[in-house]
């Protein structure tokens, strides 16, 4: 027979461990990541994402999941993709590869915390109220890529000081940031004297014509859009200004490596998806998405291909070279 005191003190230990028991039996948040392009572009990004949870005691495997789906570019699998997250009933969704597919992402989950990553102004897209306080179930990053427009403009006038005219690639499946970047760089050119001439593409094939349209305008360089859509297509794009000898500059550090690109300014991503995985593991902490302020990138990068220079026969302004975070040789 067990005494009462006794039984007492067996059921205060029982209660001790019911806790304990329950919190083993939860299962692990899911955190749910989209991205219009491949895997392995993004891995570096990636590694960044998880780094910022990290920092704010999130480990996969250990305390949290992560769920990856990649559109590898076909990004009108973006709907599709982001119903697969919702129905793995995730915690949080991070998200980015064009404004339609954080739209899409926005509408399909409705409920879940949103934080995305985008190119161009979320209040002019309609992704949040302001700035400061977002509202609802969404918050992100910018890169400032379409703000930056004007100035990569700047840098390729410096390096072609007698260029008279350039050529703007825009995806025109992407209005929302094609006409932002077009109304900044058309600007930038009248400043500096330059004629802008706008080929539009929308697929891979597009793009062999687009270059060919450029050359028989005489276009002296190529501005490569900030769209999404040229994420991933960097190879291919540098292999074409290669054959058509035409200058050729993009937005950001990693997609200056082929021979053929001539330069890249943009934001420094890393920190910025560093920054994402902080913010996704505050909201699995507790935060409301709507009072995380959306983040502006702080450190931008100029990189230089002196490969394609040379390729191209031409000589970088040490001026220009002087500038350069990096110098590719």
């Amino acid at each position: 027979m067990i005494r009462r005191r006794e039984f007492i003190t067996l059921l205060g230990g029982a209660v001790a461990t019911w806790p304990l028991a329950a919190r083993a039996q939860q299962p692990l948040p899911v955190v749910g990541t989209l991205y219009g392009v491949s895997a392995a572009l993004w891995a570096g990004n990636m590694a960044e994402f998880r780094r910022g949870l990290a920092e704010t005691g999130f480990e996969e495997g250990r305390n949290v999941i992560i769920e990856s789906r990649w559109a590898d570019g076909h990004f009108e699998r973006m709907p599709a993709l982001v119903a697969d997250l919702v129905s793995r009933k995730v915690a949080v969704i991070l998200v980015g590869g064009g404004i339609e597919g954080v739209r899409a992402t926005i509408q399909a989950a409705q409920t879940i915390p949103i934080v995305f990553t985008t190119g161009t102004d979320p209040v002019a897209a309609g992704l949040v109220a302001s700035i400061n306080r977002p509202g609802g179930n969404v918050t992100g990053l910018t890169n400032l890529a379409v703000e930056l427009a004007a100035k990569r403009l700047d840098l390729m006038h410096e390096a072609l000081p007698k260029a008279g005219k350039v050529a703007l690639l825009l995806n025109r499946n992407n209005p929302v940031v094609s006409q932002g970047e077009f109304q900044a760089m058309q600007s930038a050119a009248r400043g500096l004297g330059l004629e802008l001439v706008i080929l539009n593409v929308g697929s891979d094939q597009d793009l062999e014509p687009a270059f060919a349209n450029a050359v028989e305008q005489r276009a002296a360089a190529l501005m490569i859009g900030s769209d999404a859509f040229f994420s991933g297509r960097e190879p291919q794009i540098a292999a074409l200004a290669l054959r058509h000898r035409l200058p050729t500059m993009v937005g950001g550090r990693l997609k200056v490596g082929p021979t053929g690109v001539l330069m890249g300014y943009g934001t420094e991503s890393t920190d910025l998806y560093r920054q994402a995985g902080i913010y996704v593991g505050r909201i699995l902490k507790g935060a409301r998405p709507a009072d995380l302020p959306i983040v502006h990138p702080t450190k931008f990068d100029l990189v230089i291909n002196l490969n394609t220079a040379k390729a191209f026969g031409l000589t970088v302004p040490p001026s220009l070279l002087a500038i350069a975070d990096e110098v590719i040789e």
